[in-house]
């Protein structure tokens, strides 16, 4: 197909949006789906302020980032499939806001991970899978293919080839730790979006979690009251911390 441009003038704003419809539309991308809805302190950071069916979103290995990304999506009344993550816990999901009645684990899929994650991806709008192994381009191709046929976003937990986006955190600072010892109250950390759609890479501070295991913005703390990544590097990390509704807030010594 060869679509014309005019010459002699610049495309009015109506064309551009057209020429690019057209172009996804051949690209096999479903252009009038909607986005999933992810939470406002996490939509600044996303090209479309949310997540894009047929795309692939390559995650640092962060469940906490992964619970975040998807809570809004799962209240809203998407169902969710989380795939190859036996340490994903359905209390934090919970916590985090995840509707359990719509979200499929399937925590060991060994060897078939790959097709376990295309046969999920034909009958829910998201899905996360954290390869075992380094993924073959032409294995991509085939389950972005399925995405974009589908509608479905896929979330992954590390490198994927030709992903849409690549989302990391930095800087952990645990709250709620005085001068030595205290009560965890959260972990506020820069959450960092590179993608082919914006040449700079944008950031914003946000709690993942907060105190009631949520997203939520940054609150400023005072000197004492924040420990910078001296409990762990996420809190999937803490062995039998509870950050379900209602837990009880966990002592724990500085490290240091």
């Amino acid at each position: 197909m060869v679509t014309a441009l005019r010459t002699r003038e610049a495309a009015p704003p109506e064309e551009l949006r057209r020429l690019r419809a057209e172009m996804d539309r051949v690209r096999g991308r479903r252009v009038s789906a909607p986005v999933f809805p992810v939470h406002p302190r996490l939509a600044d950071l996303l090209p479309e302020r949310g997540l894009r069916p047929g795309s692939v979103y390559a995650l640092e290995p962060s469940p906490s980032l992964l619970l975040g990304l998807m809570a809004t999506a799962s209240r809203a009344g998407s169902w969710c499939g989380v795939v190859g993550v036996p340490s994903l816990g359905v209390e934090a999901a919970e916590g985090f806001g995840l509707d359990l009645s719509r979200l499929v684990l399937v925590p060991e899929p060994g060897a078939r991970w790959l097709a376990v994650a295309s046969a999920l991806a034909e009958v829910l709008p998201l899905v996360a899978v954290r390869p075992p192994e380094r993924v073959r381009e032409s294995d991509a191709a085939r389950l972005t293919a399925r995405l974009r046929d589908r509608g479905c976003a896929l979330l992954t937990l590390g490198d994927w080839p030709g992903a849409d986006a690549l989302l990391s955190t930095s800087d952990p600072r645990w709250q709620g730790v005085g001068a030595g010892d205290g009560y965890l109250a959260g972990r506020e950390v820069t959450v960092t979006v590179s993608s082919r759609r914006f040449p700079v890479p944008r950031s914003t501070r946000v709690m993942l979690p907060d105190a009631a295991g949520a997203v939520d913005a940054a609150v400023a703390t005072s000197a004492g009251t924040a420990v910078r990544g001296a409990v762990a590097a996420d809190p999937s990390a803490l062995e039998g911390v509870s950050r379900g509704r209602g837990a009880d807030p966990v002592p724990i010594r500085a490290a240091g």
